[in-house]
């Protein structure tokens, strides 16, 4: 009997509620715009505190209620409240709901979102945009439409002028939409080299978010023009040393493979640059501490770094052996004091040529 009457009250609820998100779907489909303003708030509302939040955004999802399709339409409004509410409501309805954030897609979200980015200079709707554009191209399906809609450009300019939160926003967006092996893939502007760099600098190297930064400067490095445009970038270069010194696994691996497509494409002109902002102790620690990937390109990178036509080529296999071989020689000696031996070393021969 107990058993019954709980579950008679579940479902009493359970049918509360679903009739509460009709009442609140039809306001907002059949409403005036004061009227669908109010329902998009309480769309939010009941996701944001609701311990089902979850089985909600289905609900209003759903072909019952639908309020998606109404939701987008007041993006294009004129009614500066519409495009908050509606953005308010569409984040949460697609926040860890994939179906919702392709439906949202599919129901046109994109250009009204793109045109919110390149005219909203002010306030808070080209922020709200961007986190949209931002949890929208988490989903796979979304990329291609996103990636193709103009919002590249608008998101790098945001790099530069936007709020900390919107240019938080943007970086996470411009990385989902190059982590896919499918096409198109997104083509960095050379402007992105700049904001990205001065973004690199202020974080903290072995950051997520250094990850995701350090991904797309590897990305910009692969052309002629990126490589200009980072080494352009004021402390361009030491910042890339410094996140080979002190980043993550992933921000070192990235930071590395910038500078080695650098001194790749061209020794003559990134070699000394690259030697003069002090590369060699964090290629040398790279060699022993780093990924797989990372090891073999700070290798290559240094031999790029220490050789000229008239010198004998020492392989980086040799560097790693000489660094194991004063740590096993010198007593108290740790893997990391024999590469700064060994560092000083290369600094003093370099100074003899």
């Amino acid at each position: 009997m107990i058993g019954k009457t709980i579950g008679e009250e579940e479902d009493r609820r359970n049918q509360r509620k679903q009739t509460l998100i009709d009442e609140i779907s039809d306001r907002l489909i059949n409403g005036d715009m004061a009227t669908k303003i109010q329902a998009a708030r309480e769309i939010r509302s009941m996701i944001r505190n609701r311990n089902s939040a979850g089985k909600i955004r289905v609900k209003f999802a759903g072909a019952g209620a639908g309020v998606i399709q109404p939701l987008v339409l007041m993006l294009c409004s004129q009614h500066h409240d519409a495009r908050e509410v509606s953005l308010l409501a569409l984040l949460n309805l697609a926040s860890r709901n994939d179906r919702n954030k392709e439906q949202i897609v599919t129901c046109g979200a994109i250009p009204p979102l793109v045109k919110l980015l390149k005219f909203q200079t002010t306030g808070n709707l080209r922020e709200l945009a961007t986190a949209a554009i931002l949890t929208l191209s988490a989903s796979p399906n979304n990329k291609q439409a996103i990636a193709s809609s103009g919002a590249v450009p608008l998101l790098i300019q945001i790099l530069s002028c936007g709020t900390i939160q919107g240019r938080v926003d943007a970086v996470t967006a411009l990385h989902n939409l190059t982590a896919t092996k499918e096409e198109p893939a997104i083509v960095l502007d050379s402007a992105a080299a700049l904001p990205l760099i001065n973004l690199l600098k202020e974080c903290k190297k072995y950051s997520k978010f250094a990850d995701k930064v350090t991904g797309l400067i590897r990305i910009l490095s692969n052309t002629d023009e990126g490589r200009l445009a980072i080494t352009k970038a004021e402390d361009g270069i030491l910042t890339l040393v410094e996140t080979v010194e002190d980043g993550s696994l992933v921000s070192t691996e990235h930071a590395v493979s910038v500078l080695l497509e650098m001194c790749t494409s061209s020794r003559s002109k990134y070699r000394e640059l690259i030697l003069n902002e002090g590369a060699i102790p964090g290629l040398l620690r790279l060699t022993v501490d780093g990924t797989h990937e990372a090891r073999d390109k700070a290798r290559l990178l240094l031999d790029l770094l220490r050789e000229s036509t008239a010198e004998k080529r020492m392989s980086s296999l040799v560097v790693e052996k000489m660094v194991h071989e004063i740590a096993a020689q010198v007593e108290g000696s740790t893997v990391e004091t024999a590469q700064i031996l060994l560092q000083d070393m290369v600094q003093r021969s370099m100074k003899m040529r």
